[in-house]
């Protein structure tokens, strides 16, 4: 399988490849082109040739694009899923989750464009004055979409769907980890007849990223990965003062609370680490256990964590797959090194089995100095604390740079919704899985990033708000 570049409706080659790996079998399964800078160069320049049709087109002509580019997934959902699982290593079952997911936030914006989302066509009086006023989303113009390898088509949905339904044209650059998913795109967009030059896909490493937010002639740039990353996107903007989304890391709190059911509480904080062997920014890699609850809860986790059957993704019975590549199996590992050195407790796990698997991972009575406690490991590693007040529990999961999500086990709602009002992430779950839902907002605090994807919130990421002002007649109608 040799991936190729869709610019402005054309399939394109480049001299420079890599190969394409298999996590599983560590085996190339494929090659993608590194897309030069002339490329990259023609990709912006189709973006702006579109633009005008595009940004003025109506609507109910975005809507229908975005419905069919839905439909174009449904009808592909089992070779996408299987595209996932050869690409990352996640679980069948999890990659069909995955491309549910994208079919969703596809139609939400479709759905969307049928409201006034973007606006007010007639001016609104301005009460106390004499005039009125238009207010207008306008579309923030030639936008560059910088995607993850953890959830192929997700992320890039999240990002090119209210691109799209705000008139925005785009250049998407993939992730070097997990293009073929991201691909698919292209079949779906030739199949629609999506105008030239609305959506273009060029692959490559780090350095295409960086010619997109290096760019003058690109208006804003989206981008979800590593907090470090993310601040060197930053710095590079401030010339041009790009527009600038940036969802980014996260070291998510579990808070559970003394009158918690045990089963669902470890229930809910291993399914909220070993999702995706825990490579989500909002994985909930903190435990914090009222004191009175630690040792039985300590006791169910590790039977839980016993349970989960690692092995071939493809495989219905698989829980956990490999980690997505070398460069991410060798960072999760050096942490076993840290704990040692550190002198954890390892309840369960702690090791690496042949391949890039990583076994799941839970220490225990985890220090508040700890490097693994403070640092986002990206990974199937799980770290667990008492608390003795709601207070000392509130206190630990706020004290991190990062401020994505968090979650409260709790039968008392009163005490759940305080927690969850007092913590400092932009998502919180009560008593439930990390539910992701396309009409609420996603985002976080602190280092977690910059803006708000999905929601209304996401669609007007997309666009730069004006007035038109004009003079009421006498009445103010």
């Amino acid at each position: 399988m040799n991936l190729k570049h869709y610019i402005e409706s054309r399939h394109t080659d480049s001299d420079t490849t890599r190969p394409l790996i298999n996590p599983f079998s560590q085996q190339a399964f494929g090659s993608m082109p590194i897309a030069s800078t002339d490329q990259i160069d023609t990709a912006i320049s189709a973006a702006h040739r579109a633009f005008k049709g595009w940004s003025e087109s109506t609507k109910a002509i975005r809507a229908q694009y975005l419905k069919s580019i839905a439909e174009g997934f449904r009808a592909r959902q089992e070779a996408l899923a299987n595209s996932i699982v050869v690409s990352v290593g996640k679980p069948i079952v999890e990659a069909r989750l995955d491309v549910e997911d994208a079919i969703a936030c596809y139609e939400y914006y479709a759905g969307l464009l049928d409201t006034n989302c973007l606006g007010n066509e007639l001016p609104e009086a301005v009460e106390g004055t004499g005039y009125g006023a238009i207010k207008h989303y306008a579309p923030v113009g030639v936008v560059g979409l910088i995607v993850p390898w953890n959830f192929p088509t997700v992320t890039t949905a999240w990002k090119l769907a209210p691109a799209l339904a705000a008139g925005c044209t785009v250049i998407l650059k993939p992730s070097e980890i997990s293009p073929w998913p991201e691909s698919i795109l292209a079949d779906i967009c030739d199949d629609i007849q999506l105008p030239k030059g609305v959506l273009n896909i060029v692959f490559g490493e780090a350095e295409v990223g960086q010619y997109l937010v290096d760019s003058p002639k690109v208006d804003k740039v989206s981008f979800t990965g590593s907090t470090r990353v993310g601040q060197k996107i930053m710095a590079a903007s401030a010339p041009t003062l790009k527009n600038l989304s940036l969802e980014l890391g996260g070291k998510s709190s579990l808070i559970v609370c003394a009158d918690a059911d045990i089963d669902e509480a470890a229930q809910l904080a291993a399914n909220g680490i070993f999702f995706n062997a825990g490579q989500m920014c909002s994985a909930t890699s903190r435990v914090h256990v009222h004191t009175s609850l630690y040792e039985p809860f300590l006791v169910a986790l590790k039977n839980k964590v016993a349970a989960l059957s690692l092995g071939d993704p493809l495989l219905e019975s698989t829980d956990m797959g490999p980690l997505s590549c070398a460069t991410q199996f060798d960072k999760v590992s050096s942490y076993f090194a840290q704990a040692e050195q550190e002198g954890l407790s390892c309840l369960i796990g702690g090791q690496v089995k042949e391949g890039f698997f990583v076994i799941p991972t839970v220490y225990e009575n985890v220090p508040t100095s700890s490097v693994l406690w403070n640092e986002e490991i990206f990974g199937p590693v799980l770290c667990v604390a008492p608390y003795s007040t709601i207070d000392e529990a509130i206190a630990k999961a706020n004290d991190s740079e990062f401020g994505l999500a968090g979650s409260v086990v709790a039968k008392d709602k009163t005490t759940a919704l305080h927690i969850a009002n007092q913590l400092r992430a932009g998502v919180i779950w009560i008593n439930t899985d990390q539910i992701v839902l396309p009409q609420l907002s996603w985002g976080g605090f602190g280092q977690s990033g910059i803006g708000r994807e999905l929601g209304i919130s996401g669609l007007h990421s997309f666009t730069e708000l004006k007035h038109i002002i004009v003079e009421m007649p006498s009445g103010g109608s």
